[in-house]
């Protein structure tokens, strides 16, 4: 579970009673994609011929740019993380990264998910020994594309779900 219990107002649009103007939800869904395209070789590695990650982190940009409505950026983030299910490691992570990245339209604190399954797949491709240093790394990669405008509430919301993101963000 990536998603806290109670919803932070903080990631529900003005229009719906929160304080996250449509900007910034466009900017959590491109930086949400950028963490899943960073690890899509995973899945694609193992799965070449399955387009439906790829798919998710597209329609998650278009809708940003409005060429697809939420709802399709939606199914398409479902369908990666159906991609996801039967596979194991780190491949399954980098397409459950993709789905939640097109999730991030419905809901926007899914930006957190795609970044928490990319540091996920990262470790679980590393050796045994390097996968926290790998982790690590991936995590600052991250960090280091955050726009500014976003920079503070991402980071603020790392440190209060980190527990429910298996721990990825220290």
């Amino acid at each position: 579970m990536i998603l806290p219990k109670v919803r932070d107002p903080r990631f529900v649009t003005i229009r719906r009673g929160g304080t996250l103007t449509d900007a910034d939800h466009h900017l959590l869904a491109l930086w949400a994609a950028s963490c899943a395209e960073h690890v899509l070789g995973l899945f694609e590695s193992v799965r070449p011929d399955d387009p439906r990650p790829r798919q998710a982190i597209e329609h998650a940009r278009a809708w940003t740019r409005g060429e697809v409505g939420m709802m399709r950026a939606r199914a398409a983030g479902g369908h990666a993380m159906g991609a996801a299910r039967p596979l194991r490691g780190a491949a399954r992570h980098a397409a459950y990264a993709a789905g939640q990245a097109g999730a991030v339209a419905h809901v926007a604190a899914h930006e957190l998910g795609a970044a928490a399954y990319a540091i996920k797949a990262v470790r679980a491709a590393a050796p045994e020994g390097d996968r926290e240093a790998a982790g690590r790394l991936e995590c600052r990669w991250q960090r280091d594309r955050l726009p500014d405008a976003i920079r503070d509430l991402v980071l603020d919301d790392q440190r209060l779900r980190n527990d429910i993101c298996w721990s990825v963000f220290d």
